[in-house]
């Protein structure tokens, strides 16, 4: 698995869990959703991506996104 796959996967899923949770614990989980699509629009028009630094130390491979 390639850095952009990961952060892909990852992003998904945490906009997935944010919007279960919001349904059965409270609202305010959405605000999990908004910063993970804000971080997503950021990372878009910078090319900095949190999560692709991170991976990127851990030794996943870099895609053509991330390199």
């Amino acid at each position: 698995m390639t850095i952009d796959r990961a952060v892909l996967a990852f992003a998904g899923t945490m906009i997935l869990a944010s919007l279960v949770l919001s349904h059965l614990h409270s609202p305010y989980w959405l605000l999990l959703t908004a910063f993970v699509g804000l971080n997503l629009l950021q990372a878009s028009v910078t090319g900095f991506c949190p999560l692709a630094f991170v991976l990127k130390r851990l030794g996943v491979r870099p895609g053509p996104a991330f390199s």
